[in-house]
């Protein structure tokens, strides 16, 4: 049973011996002649206007560690996890959020690039970083221990963040959809409704996931001085 509810998420169509459903994971390029080639309409408008806002509050957070154009990866990565989070609830189309190979790809590379950056070019700091002010002496070995393994695990926390809060609600959503064809008619009305109001959830927690990620990411960049 529990195999078979979890093969949902796996990557099992294919089209002679070729796997489609990471496709997925490229359809929101799919938007760029649109909004790049032709007359802006309200759609691109809106969208300038979210990315502008957060080009603002990533300059923010960034401080002094702002350069023209470092938000750019950042918004980028906002953008990719919000199309494939929204994609994913679409009838027959793959997830590839739900997947810690996704997730893992976007998180390890960033926190590798941030981590080699700060120790290479500023390692005083990167030590300063590792016992906050005040911390007594006879504390300071446990804190660079506890602060390195917190700093180790980083990428896994947001790989998992994203992978368990985009699986959770399809599997939900999975289970009480089975349950429709042994109920009543009232109770399938209830049902209808108890999914109506799921997928209003799936898309809030598909936009606050992506930008939980990107304000992390960005947090772990101003870090890095």
């Amino acid at each position: 049973m529990m195999s078979n509810l979890f093969s949902i998420f796996d990557p099992s169509t294919n089209l002679m011996n070729l796997s489609i459903n990471w496709i997925s994971t490229m359809l929101g390029l799919m938007f760029l002649p649109y909004n790049f080639w032709l007359i802006p309409n309200r759609h691109f408008i809106l969208w300038n206007f979210i990315m502008n806002k957060i080009h603002i509050e990533f300059k923010m957070l960034m401080k002094n560690n702002y350069s023209k154009g470092s938000t750019f990866i950042f918004i980028s990565l906002f953008s990719f996890i919000l199309f494939n989070n929204f994609l994913g609830l679409f009838p027959y189309i793959f997830t590839s959020t739900s997947h810690l190979t996704i997730s893992l790809s976007l998180s390890l590379p960033l926190w590798m690039s941030f981590m080699l950056y700060g120790w290479i070019n500023n390692m005083q700091h990167m030590f300063i970083h590792m016992i906050p002010q005040g911390t007594p002496y006879i504390l300071m070995p446990f804190m660079v221990l506890i602060e390195t393994i917190s700093n180790i695990i980083r990428p896994m926390t947001l790989a998992v963040r994203l992978t368990a809060n985009m699986i959770a609600g399809h599997l939900l959503m999975t289970l009480l959809s089975n349950m429709g064809s042994s109920l009543s008619l009232y109770l399938i009305l209830i049902l209808i409704l108890m999914q109506i109001l799921l997928m209003i959830l799936e898309s809030a927690v598909a936009v606050i996931q992506s930008y939980v990620i990107t304000i992390l990411s960005t947090l772990y960049s101003s870090e890095v001085k």
